[in-house]
């Protein structure tokens, strides 16, 4: 989905503006931000912004770091709703360096101004920033400055500032400032961007200076939250020195005599220590320190150790896609600011926009565990064990919301920077259980991928058991279902407050299942911590038996051959999307939730969801048929949703799909696709493009503690190719057309599973994509023809019936099962049956069909299929019939050719008939081989429709007009051949 505006020339490393546009300047403070974590500085000019209101946002933020205030409520704080806000403040802004020349301050808005550009360099991790500008005197000079957060220390922001006179010798002033007169956003329409604050919150208490070193000590008005900034200065050329201190903007005022053409060269080292982190009294000392340690180290040793973080980081975050510039920026781009977003502390998170805006007030979601979580998990796992370790930090929060909640245990909030629900709206928040579900997922990927079990043991267990405890009393035992968990909302939010929500249920099976699984672990292994569990906890054996029944009885609502979304949402109606004008989304903006809530239309991912991530509890064909179903109703208003229709697309075989899908994730930023990015990137839309090329493109989930890949590519690429850590050890995959290779960089050797077949990885190996491996056969016109019998059949209760039938109107029954065939008959018919008369006709055909069909005998076999079976058989090639008779199993063996078949589909058991791809994709899963790796034979239209729609190649036995949507058609049986076969199918790739 690119839209033809390119917005950034395309470039390896790098993302480059060479204009500026007041217009674009608040999307471009956004990009070119620097973070390290827990730092976040927009993109914005050290000189200050003088340009049109509303086209910048000066800010810099401290991840975790907030105030709060109360939500107010029209008629008061009902009973357990959120109580304050939480807002990730802007704080202290240190960023500030002013050029004055002849008393003119340097502007982008004064002079005039040439040569400019500003840089994002993603290898070096710096925001660079060039200009030659001219005074209104005619004096001209360049300027370039440089600046990042440090990889290296969480407190640390250095600015290298560049000033070389280009037609004149003469004095330079440089003023070097932190202000702390600094405010948030006020909040828009929009309630996704913005902040509860109307004004200044950060309240300046002391300021401190000496000589060169500078500080401001500021506390919050709410949590009492005390917060020093400090810098710290070198300069390259002799200087006279004022410190001015006007109101709460702290200055110290560089004079400088410059040669022509001669560079002077400001470096400034920035701090920021909060009473978050250490107590106040310790706060000034710890700045002061740091600053003169960095004074000591220089800018180009911190930014080496900086740089020598990153090229650590891209040895296994970085993707290469062979032959798209595009996607290789994004990639990186993507990667570098997840990187600059995450808190790697065990007290701070991920924000859904990093720290680069105000947008959602700095929260954390459960965004964390299903997005951005897995990135780090394979490429930094020393993170993703932060990222679990701060929901261990705020488990004592969690265990009070879920005691105010009526329940026992812990649920985590929905969205929070310090633990407390902030969200007024609690149907949306409050109501998203399954929060808790996702955080235990997050814990049992990272131990299975990690071998982590000492944080298991520790940590790990307290939060699960704790939040399957939650579950265990918050459902219910329904009779007649099972285990239900009721009045929840799933990750679709325009579904709120239903009662079993499949993503919520499937997600709860599963941690109850590993809770169970992990007390067993604890009990045999380390009896003395399962005691100080029990103890601490009240835990019994009784309850985790409970647990285990609650798993074993968790009700899943099936429906009309479905899964339904939750208990009511196929009664729906499906909302009038043709009639729904594009600039009404996303709807949650012109509709309200009442209207949305009572129509089949979502906003995200939800049962697609559970198909991604619980995809070993799903056949092929349910996750084929339900997303099919669920995909044309999905809005992807949120940008959360695309790529997981994306990875599960790429599973089922609809590439092209998932191709469009991943351009709408992974360049959203890059080319403000949604037209917000001014509020800050998306963080899990970053995490999004890593996942389709990951779990979507490569196929690979994690299951039981296995890898297991089926890899797919994009037409349009060449080659993919990706690094993973697994256990300490360090995979490389590299995807092409035709095969996939494995190599071990690093570490012990890692069995993997490639295409459903367990593959050693000790060095490198590389295997095919797709391999013939199964025929599936249909049986009648196939393998022999009873399509006689058949027709006798029906022909003769249709003269009982008096209704017309002769062999033309025979020609729509071919490959249809016998309840539909009897409804073509009976539409000719004068008169309607009742269902009771209608089971009465079928059992009359079936009963004379069965007579009829006594008289088989191998020599009714079709020309060619002895020899066939014989040649499949010798070449290990595995063999099923699909067919939509139920009279298979006595067919075959009257032709007495049982034996070469590993399977014979039961069309008693199937919930759809041909054209329906059920009967086929049931076929290859008993076979236990992929449908890409299966053939398809058939001698009907519906039947070949089928093998299409199941991903299979088809073969058609007939005329070739009829039949032309096969890849091949024969016309008949003996054409078929192992060697044809094997050409078609390599044909195919």
């Amino acid at each position: 989905m690119r839209t033809g505006h390119i917005i950034y020339p395309y470039e390896p490393w790098t993302i480059t503006e060479s204009s500026f546009d007041t217009e674009t300047n608040q999307r471009d403070e956004t990009v070119f931000a620097v973070g390290n974590g827990y730092i976040g500085m927009r993109g914005n000019f050290e000189e200050g912004y003088d340009g049109p209101k509303g086209t910048s946002l000066h800010g810099t933020y401290l991840n975790g770091f907030y105030d709060s205030s109360p939500i107010a409520y029209s008629k008061g704080r009902q009973y357990g709703f959120a109580k304050y806000h939480q807002t990730m403040l802007n704080v202290t802004d240190g960023k500030i360096i002013e050029l004055y020349v002849d008393g003119q301050k340097f502007s982008l808005f004064t002079g005039k101004h040439e040569q400019y550009e500003r840089r994002l360099d993603m290898r070096k991790g710096t925001m660079t920033r060039t200009v030659v500008w001219e005074t209104a005197t005619g004096k001209r000079v360049r300027i370039r400055t440089e600046r990042f957060a440090s990889f290296t220390n969480k407190h640390l922001a250095v600015i290298r500032y560049e000033v070389t006179p280009l037609n004149f010798s003469g004095e330079l002033q440089l003023v070097s400032a932190i202000n702390g007169e600094v405010t948030n956003q006020i909040a828009s329409g929009d309630p996704r961007a913005g902040s509860a604050f109307g004004g200044q919150v950060l309240q300046t208490k002391e300021s401190y200076e000496n000589h060169t070193f500078g500080a401001l000590l500021q506390q919050t008005q709410m949590t009492k939250f005390s917060l020093v900034c400090g810098m710290e200065h070198q300069l390259s050329h002799p200087y006279r020195l004022d410190t001015r201190l006007e109101g709460q903007r702290l200055e110290k005022r560089f004079h400088v005599m410059a040669e022509a053409n001669g560079t002077v060269v400001l470096e400034k080292y920035i701090t920021y220590y909060s009473s978050k982190d250490y107590p106040e009294a310790e706060l000034l000392e710890k700045a002061t320190r740091e600053l003169e340690d960095a004074k000591k180290a220089k800018f180009d040793a911190i930014a080496k150790a900086h740089r020598e973080v990153l090229d650590g980081f891209w040895q296994t975050a970085d993707i290469l896609v062979e032959g798209d510039e595009a996607l290789q920026q994004a990639l990186r781009f993507n990667a570098f600011h997840l990187l600059q977003s995450v808190g790697r502390d065990g007290r701070t998170n991920i924000g859904a926009k990093g720290i680069t805006g105000e947008g959602y007030d700095g929260h954390y979601f459960w965004d964390t565990e299903t997005y951005m979580l897995p990135f780090f998990l394979y490429t930094k796992p020393d993170i993703a064990k932060q990222l679990l370790r701060y929901r261990h930090h705020i488990l004592p929060k969690a265990k009070d919301r879920a005691a105010e909640m009526s329940q026992a245990g812990a649920l985590y909030a929905w969205r929070t920077i310090d633990g407390e629900e902030t969200s007024a709206y609690y149907a949306a928040s409050t109501a998203q259980y399954h929060i808790n579900a996702d955080i235990a997922y997050a814990l049992k990927k990272y131990v299975e991928a990690t071998g982590d079990q000492a944080f298991l043991y520790q940590e790990g267990a307290e939060m699960l058991f704790e939040t399957s405890r939650f579950f265990a009393d918050a459902g219910d035992w329904i009779e007649g279902r099972g285990f239900c968990i009721n009045g929840v909302t799933g990750p679709d939010e325009y579904t709120t407050v239903i009662d079993n929500n499949t993503y919520t249920n499937v997600m709860v099976k599963d941690q109850l299942e590993y809770a169970v699984k992990v007390a067993a672990e604890l009990r045999a292994q380390q009896p003395e911590r399962w005691a100080q569990l029990q103890q601490a906890m009240g835990l019994t054996e009784e309850e985790v038996e409970g647990w285990a029944k609650a798993a074993e009885h968790m009700y899943v609502h099936r429906e009309k051959g479905l899964i339904g979304q939750d208990d009511t949402f196929l009664t729906k109606a499906k909302w009038d999307f043709a009639g729904t004008p594009k600039e009404n989304y996303p709807l949650m903006l012109h509709y309200h939730a009442l209207v949305i809530n009572r129509h089949q239309v979502l906003k995200q991912a939800d049962l697609v969801m559970a198909l991604f991530l619980q995809g070993n509890r799903f056949t092929t064909w349910e996750k084929q048929r339900n997303y099919k179903y669920y995909e044309p109703l999905t809005t992807h208003d949120s940008s959360l949703s695309a790529c997981i229709h994306g990875i599960v697309g790429a599973e089922l075989g609809y590439v092209d799909e998932a191709y469009d899908y991943f351009m709408q994730t992974v360049r959203v930023d890059l080319d403000d696709y949604h037209l917000n990015v001014k509020d800050g990137i998306h963080t899990a839309s970053m995490a999004g493009g890593w996942l389709m090329i990951v779990n979507g493109f490569a196929g690979m989930r994690q299951y039981d503690g296995e890898l297991y890949f089926e890899p797919v590519i994009p037409a349009n690429w060449p080659s993919y190719k990706f690094r993973m850590v697994y256990r300490g050890s360090v995979l490389a995959v590299s995807v092409r057309k035709d095969q996939t290779t494995y190599e071990l960089v690093e570490g012990i050797p890692v069995t993997i599973h490639h295409v459903g077949k367990a593959v050693r990885v000790d060095r490198k190996v590389s295997l095919p994509n797709r391999q013939l491996e199964a025929v599936i056969f249909d049986l009648d016109g196939v393998l022999t023809d009873t399509a006689e019998f058949h027709y006798q059949a029906w022909k003769e209760l249709a003269d009982e019936l008096g209704i017309p039938f002769d062999r033309a109107y025979n020609e729509n029954l071919k490959g249809v099962d016998r309840r539909a065939s009897l409804e073509l008959i009976l539409q000719q018919a004068s008169r309607t049956y009742s269902e009771t008369e209608k089971e009465q006709f079928m059992a009359r055909k079936n009963s004379r069909y069965q007579e009829l069909i006594r008289t088989i005998r191998p020599e009714h076999l079709l020309p060619g299929i002895p020899e066939l079976l014989e040649e499949l058989k010798s070449n290990g090639i595995k063999m099923a019939v699909a067919s939509a008779s139920r009279n298979a199993q006595a067919i075959l063996q009257a032709l007495a050719i049982t034996d070469y078949f590993d399977h014979i589909v039961d069309a008693g058991a199937l919930e759809r008939g041909k054209p329906d791809p059920e009967v086929f994709l049931k076929a290859a899963e008993a076979l236990g081989v992929r449908p890409k790796n299966c053939i398809g034979i058939e001698d009907a239209f519906s039947g070949l429709e089928a093998v299409n729609a199941a991903n299979m190649v088809s073969v058609g036995v007939g005329h070739p007009e009829t039949l032309a949507i096969a890849d091949t058609v024969v016309a008949s049986t003996g054409q078929l051949s192992w060697s044809r076969l094997k050409e078609v199918y390599e044909a195919r790739a």
